[in-house]
């Protein structure tokens, strides 16, 4: 009698793709941001099978796509997953996976690549981009057997989201990808060497309550780790049961509100006067997931060094890297708050009263009353600061400020936005921090509201980064994503320029991005937002700016609102790199 059992190339079975499709919708994959090539054509072919199920987004360019699986990972707190095809396709991808690798950011990229048996004969559309992202991504694979895809999907969504978030990278040859096999969904992990959480010990909470009760001026400074951890409503409770003013890095924004009377905002290269004034004479700074980045400490020898550190992350490696911590742990933050918040309630004499620190509140209030983020006012001109100023109050008077996720790209515009729009929730703000990879701020607004489609997504932009992935308008017309952009257009790089004045005399280096046209700036954003099929609006004038915003906000699809504004303004305060708080430039 004959064996009924189908053979291992039986067309009743499933097929590498649609055994990987279904992993990921098993890990609870609600979308996808693709782009199709010939050696990810079977897994494009498996997902139009499955589209009931699992949303696929198709951007215009595959950095577009790895940009939207960051917007999407970054305010949902899930994986993030975007594809493309081997070679060009897939080094496309690799600002993505640095961009998320340094911002902490758990996206999986799913790359197709030739097939095994011409892996390294310089075969069409080959590159070894596992070799390239190694020291870009968390963890990589290159799937060999089509029997390894569910333990590969398994341990990728394992390691990107667990621990220190970060992107994997799984790169699929085309044969692994169509043989058919039956697949076994859960296998076992198989990562000896994996430990991504450490567990805390009590002596060492009692330690951090022990040098509050000691010190007289302490500052908590805290990042990315708060949101990635979800211990953002801890915070709140424990900087308000102890009194200890926050100040935030550029992705510790929204961590805790901008509007809190403990509130020091940024601090920083661009960060307030009076957040980096009380690093330096706070006698006990509590670093709650952040790493001591250059952007945040300038000279290092000199950052905090009046006081001890207390420094709890979850990466150990990042543990005494930079600044050597009087009582480091290694731990998962959101616990850590968590903990010495129940430790408070149970014992409120385990901390002092807020009181104790009355006397250094009112010398971070005086600070604070006379150096705030401050500039100068136009009535012929929009300047910039105003621009996100008065959209933030527009947002806020209509009640959406906690439902309002904006984005920027990099330059002078992303430094304003942290300045002048006071968060009021996680979640609600990314940017590209680490790398600084301008192009992030449209795609990952796109990100977003695939992610969110009922809630408000602004991309606040420069005219040099929007034009870096200007094509993924054609996403959100396609896709009907209502993302709107407030685009700054100086016609200039200015962050650059502004360097430019700083240090090398104005001297000009390639740094005018229009046609020497001054009353005819170029190009023409409107004409291009519409020929993508997007509203579009151009203003220069103050007293028509209001009307523009409310008509950017109204419109129910995406919109373009370009706003031509002088290219003289500076981002100030600014601490020029490797200098110190002493060196800071006011004016």
């Amino acid at each position: 009698m004959a064996d009924p059992s189908p053979s291992p190339q039986s067309p009743t079975l499933p097929s590498g793709a649609d055994i990987l499709v279904q992993c990921l919708i098993n890990h609870g994959v609600e979308v996808i941001f693709a782009y199709p090539g010939g050696a990810s054509m079977p897994l494009h072919q498996a997902l139009t099978r499955f589209k009931h199920r699992l949303r696929t987004v198709l951007p215009r360019h595959e950095q577009g796509g790895g940009f939207m699986a960051e917007g999407y990972a970054r305010s949902t707190g899930k994986v993030g997953v975007c594809m493309a095809t081997s070679g060009p396709g897939a080094t496309n991808l690799v600002t993505c996976l640095a961009d998320s690798k340094m911002d902490s950011v758990p996206i999986i990229a799913i790359t197709g690549q030739v097939g095994t048996k011409v892996i390294g004969t310089d075969a069409f559309q080959e590159t070894p981009i596992v070799e390239v992202c190694r020291p870009i991504t968390k963890h990589h694979y290159l799937v060999q057997k089509t029997e390894d895809i569910p333990r590969v999907m398994k341990e990728a969504f394992h390691i990107a989201s667990t621990g220190r978030p970060g992107p994997v990278i799984v790169d699929v040859p085309k044969d692994v990808q169509n043989n058919k096999i039956v697949p076994d969904y859960e296998p076992p992990m198989n990562l000896p060497g994996y430990r991504p959480e450490r567990e805390m010990k009590r002596e060492q909470l009692e330690g951090v309550l022990a040098l509050i009760r000691q010190s007289k001026k302490p500052i908590i400074y805290c990042g990315g780790g708060i949101i990635g951890a979800g211990a953002a409503p801890w915070l709140r409770q424990f900087a308000e049961k102890t009194g200890i003013p926050v100040a935030v890095t550029v992705h510790g924004l929204g961590a805790f509100p901008g509007e809190h009377y403990l509130s020091l905002n940024m601090l920083g290269m661009h960060g307030s006067v009076y957040a980096n004034y009380a690093i330096n004479e706070a006698d006990l700074l509590l670093a709650f997931g952040v790493r001591f980045d250059d952007r945040v400490t300038g000279k290092v020898s000199e950052f905090a060094k009046h006081g001890k550190i207390v420094h709890i992350d979850i990466d150990p490696s990042e543990i005494n890297k930079i600044k050597a911590a009087t009582l480091p742990v290694v731990g998962n933050i959101g616990e850590a708050l968590r903990e010495l918040v129940h430790m408070i309630d149970q014992d409120p004499n385990l901390v002092p009263k807020p009181t104790q620190f009355g006397e250094w509140i009112r010398q971070i209030d005086m600070w604070r009353e006379q150096e705030p983020f401050k500039y100068t006012d136009r009535d012929d001109a929009i300047v910039p600061q105003y621009a996100i100023e008065r959209l933030w109050q527009i947002v806020k008077q209509r009640g959406l400020l906690e439902d309002t996720f904006v984005t920027t790209g990099v330059g002078q515009h992303q430094m304003w936005t942290a300045q002048y729009w006071k968060f009021a929730a996680p979640r609600t703000w990314f940017t590209s921090g680490g790398l600084g990879s301008m192009g992030f701020g449209l795609p990952a607004a796109i990100g977003a509201q695939v992610a969110h489609p009922l809630k408000t997504v602004i991309d606040i932009d420069g005219d040099g980064s929007f034009l870096m992935n200007v094509q993924e308008l054609a996403t959100a017309h396609c896709e009907k994503l209502p993302v709107k952009v407030l685009l700054l257009n100086n016609q200039h790089l200015g962050m650059v320029v502004q360097w430019e004045d700083r240090f090398y005399e104005s001297n000009r280096a390639h740094t005018y991005l229009g046609a020497g046209f001054e009353h005819d700036p170029y190009p023409n954003f409107e004409t291009i937002a519409k020929g993508f099929g997007c509203a579009a609006r151009t203003v220069m004038k103050k007293e028509e700016f209001d009307d523009a915003l409310e008509e950017m906000l109204d419109t129910p699809g995406p919109f373009v609102l370009d706003v031509l504004v002088p290219y003289q303004e500076h981002v100030l305060p600014m601490i020029p790199g490797g200098m110190t708080v002493r060196d800071i430039i006011k004016a």
